[in-house]
């Protein structure tokens, strides 16, 4: 098992879970229903990335190389890029600013994603 995955995801999916709430509750009424959707997007890509840390994290023990360490590290980058960003944008949003050129944080996070991935299905390759 590779515990800093595990850790993380299982952070995450429970942080995952309390956004997802204040979403629906206290969101709700507080943002644009555009808005309202960014920041569920936010959640959903945050349960999904928590999960593959997760996986990551068991699927270690079978294959201990690095490239699925550094799929662990791509993944809580993309979470904390992609899903921050899309928060940070929602939460915004409300006082009517923007985060402007920072916007690139979103793509950028999900660049990461697309890295842990990769490195995640090499490394399932490279047995060793």
């Amino acid at each position: 098992m590779y515990r800093r995955a595990l850790t993380a995801g299982a952070v995450f999916a429970a942080l995952a879970v309390i956004l997802g709430a204040f979403g629906a509750h206290a969101l709700k009424a507080q943002l644009a229903i555009d808005q309202l959707a960014v920041f569920e997007t936010g959640v959903r890509y945050q349960f999904y990335h928590s999960f593959a840390l997760l996986i990551t994290g068991v699927v270690y023990t079978s294959f201990p190389v690095k490239s699925l360490r550094l799929a662990a590290a791509f993944f809580i980058a993309g979470i904390v890029l992609f899903s921050g960003s899309l928060y940070a944008m929602s939460l915004l949003s409300i006082s009517g600013a923007s985060l402007g050129p920072v916007g690139i944080l979103t793509p950028i996070g999900g660049l990461f994603f697309i890295m842990g991935w990769v490195a995640f299905f090499l490394g399932v390759l490279r047995k060793q």
